[in-house]
C-alpha cells in the first residue's frame, strides 16, 4: 500500500492503477484563465472536464508556482480524446479569426 501511495504522491504512471481513481491529469496551466479556455474546448467536444486548484490560485497567482497551477483533469475513458483535443487547441485550431460571428445568431 506505500508504494502505490507514493505512486499517486509522485504522480507516476503507476498512480492510473489505483482504484476508485478515474480523473487523470490532463494538463496543467499557471494561469487560471488558460485553463478555463481549454476546459471550455473539451466539454464543448463532448469530454467531461474540470478543473483543480482554479480557485485557489485565482485568489493568490502567487500561489500558483508553489501548487503547480490549475490542474485539468478528465475521467481515464476520455484521456485519448481529450489528449488530441488538447493538441488541437496548442496548434491553433479553436481559435477564432477576426471576422467571426460570436452574437449566437
Amino acid at each position: 500500500m506505500t508504494q502505490a501511495l507514493n505512486a499517486l504522491l509522485a504522480g507516476t504512471p503507476e498512480a492510473e492503477l489505483l482504484p476508485g481513481r478515474d480523473l487523470l491529469e490532463l494538463a496543467r496551466y499557471l494561469i487560471p484563465m488558460e485553463a478555463s479556455l481549454v476546459q471550455g474546448c473539451l466539454v464543448a467536444s463532448g469530454i467531461p472536464a474540470v478543473l483543480a486548484d482554479a480557485h485557489l490560485v485565482q485568489t493568490d497567482l502567487l500561489l500558483a508556482p508553489a501548487l503547480g497551477g490549475v490542474r485539468i483533469l478528465v475521467p481515464a475513458d476520455y484521456l485519448v480524446q481529450a489528449q488530441a483535443v488538447l493538441a488541437a487547441f496548442e496548434r491553433g485550431e479553436f481559435a477564432l479569426d477576426e471576422d467571426s460571428d460570436v452574437s449566437g445568431n
